[in-house]
């Protein structure tokens, strides 16, 4: 149950982290570095996610 929680936790992440970048796109206009860092940021969340999901299929916590 926990690490259904933990996915979930990380994937709102991920969509909030979308969503800020893309207001930094529309404020601040393709030259700037908070669009990068918050690119990052997000593939960092779906390495994450992608770990997260990879450990609970292994641990036959999501499998069916």
């Amino acid at each position: 149950m926990l690490l259904k929680i933990l996915i979930a936790l990380v994937f709102l992440a991920m969509v909030t982290s979308l969503a800020v970048g893309a207001g930094f796109l529309i404020r601040d206009g393709s030259h700037s570095r908070r669009v990068l860092v918050s690119l990052k940021v997000r593939v960092a969340l779906a390495a994450t996610l992608l770990a997260l999901l990879g450990y609970g299929f292994y641990l036959g916590d999501l499998g069916g």
